[in-house]
């Protein structure tokens, strides 16, 4: 089976790595405090889980998601992800990042200095546009009628095949909604950020399911 290799195992690391298990893949967490500081999760996860170092992590998975604070992307190994597909998860928020002045007058987007610090990984957007909880909840089989969609942004057509293929192993359709340049669209503060998945203003929000027609009319709202 895939490994999935996690950079950065907070709520939504936490949460694919349980999708992932429950989906029949290995997992291999890591964040920036160490191995020991994930064992209650490994144990909860089971025997597919194992705990490391994001380097280790890396290097182990076929699949390797980077979820950490914007501001702390530099760190991602960069050796270790050559030649994968790398999902990144991240959103801007200045309050905690600090500012990015490229971002802050959009001429570029989060994914783009991911993709420029791994020159040799293909990045993929992906899961950067729902609540953990939501994420965690709204998982269905494939061909279900409730299933939700989830908007991915990439460069590379053969890397976006085997991101939709995973993310269906995990209970999701997928949207392509583009270049990781429109990955713009997905962003905090867009119709597509939270909003489809989301049946109230709580935080995290109760869940509803959201279409593929639903993410791509809200992909749409964002356009301009």
């Amino acid at each position: 089976m895939t490994t999935l290799g996690l950079i950065g195992s907070g709520f939504i690391g936490s949460t694919l790595a349980r999708l992932a298990v429950d989906a029949g893949h290995d997992v291999v967490l890591s964040n920036s405090r160490g191995p020991e500081t994930l064992a209650d999760l490994v144990a909860e996860l089971g025997p597919r889980a194992r705990a490391a170092t994001p380097a280790e992590a890396a290097e182990a998975g076929d699949y390797v998601v980077v979820t950490v604070p914007l501001k702390a992307y530099r760190e991602v190994p960069v050796a270790p992800l050559v030649g994968k597909v790398v999902f990144d998860t991240n959103n801007y928020y200045p309050e905690r990042d600090g500012a990015f002045p490229e971002l802050d007058a959009d001429e570029t987007t989060t994914s783009e200095l991911l993709q420029a610090h791994l020159p040799e990984s293909t990045v993929v957007k992906a899961f950067n546009n729902i609540a953990y909880a939501n994420l965690a909840e709204l998982a269905r089989p494939a061909g279900a009628a409730d299933r939700s969609a989830l908007p991915i942004f990439g460069d590379d057509a053969d890397a976006k095949k085997l991101a939709t293929e995973f993310i269906d192993s995990l209970g999701y359709d997928v949207v392509d909604g583009g270049p990781l340049t429109e990955s713009r669209r997905s962003q905090r503060d867009t119709p597509v950020y939270v909003h489809p998945y989301a049946a109230d203003s709580n935080w995290p929000p109760a869940s509803k399911p959201a279409s593929a027609d639903e993410v791509r009319a809200a992909l749409a709202a964002a356009q301009g």
